[in-house]
């Protein structure tokens, strides 16, 4: 029988394991093109998104997905209440 300790465990790990990639991924690329690569970030704290990016199109399409998860996030809050 597994208890909630292996799955708190267990996306844990996945958690960690991910932002490894995701880091991992980053670095790649930047060694990979450093002259014309391109990055951007969106940091979310509860419903207000907060986006940075190098060029002018990536931080809006940050601007855009952080409305899409905000609007989304707003939407579900709504219906839980």
């Amino acid at each position: 029988m597994r208890t909630s300790q292996d799955f708190l465990r267990v996306g844990t790990t996945v958690i960690f394991v991910g932002i490894i990639i995701l880091f991992l991924g980053t670095v790649l690329t930047i060694i990979e093109h450093p002259s014309n690569s391109q990055t951007g970030g969106l940091i979310m704290i509860g419903p207000i998104p907060i986006v940075f990016g190098s060029s002018p199109e990536i931080t809006t399409n940050m601007l855009g997905l952080g409305l899409i998860i905000s609007i989304l996030y707003l939407f579900l809050w709504k219906t839980k209440h």
